[in-house]
């Protein structure tokens, strides 16, 4: 079987955005080329999303974000997409300057996490965060998206 990079079709894919409509997009035999793989996405909100899995024991340490997921739901998940965030607060903030170092980042951990089953995840960035004196960094992390196992009937 070829490995075509999408979802089985006994997987769903979430996306937590909260405003979006839901979409659902099916790859079958348009072309009468016979796919036995099904990519179904549907959007769902952040209070969904934080029903089925959830983030503990967060800790950050020199920009390094580490914590465990924990899987809420009834099935497998996978592939679980955190949104890393890195929100520069200024010292004076009536007065900011110029140039804000806030940044942001998708970070996927990859594989499976059976149903009550946790994952330890730890992410660094690419390069170091800046030190500076004229603020500093907040960074919290919260799941964007993720795929859910539905065994085939």
């Amino acid at each position: 079987m070829m490995n075509t990079g999408i979802e089985p079709r006994w997987a769903r894919i979430h996306r937590a955005w909260a405003v979006v409509p839901v979409l659902s997009a099916f790859l079958a035999g348009g072309l009468g080329i016979q796919s036995e793989r099904v990519l179904a996405a549907t959007l769902i909100s952040r209070d969904q999303a934080s029903q089925a899995v959830s983030i503990r024991n967060l800790s950050v340490k020199d920009g390094v974000v580490s914590g465990e997921l924990v899987n809420n739901s009834s099935r497998t998940l996978r592939d679980v997409q955190l949104l890393i965030r890195y929100t520069w607060l200024w010292n004076h903030e009536m007065h900011p300057g110029a140039d804000s170092p806030g940044d942001a980042v998708y970070y996927t951990v990859e594989g499976d996490m059976p149903p009550g089953g946790n994952k330890p995840f730890t992410y660094r960035p690419a390069s170091p965060l800046p030190s500076r004196a004229d603020g500093h960094f907040e960074v919290a992390a919260s799941v964007a998206g993720f795929a859910e196992i539905i065994p085939q009937k």
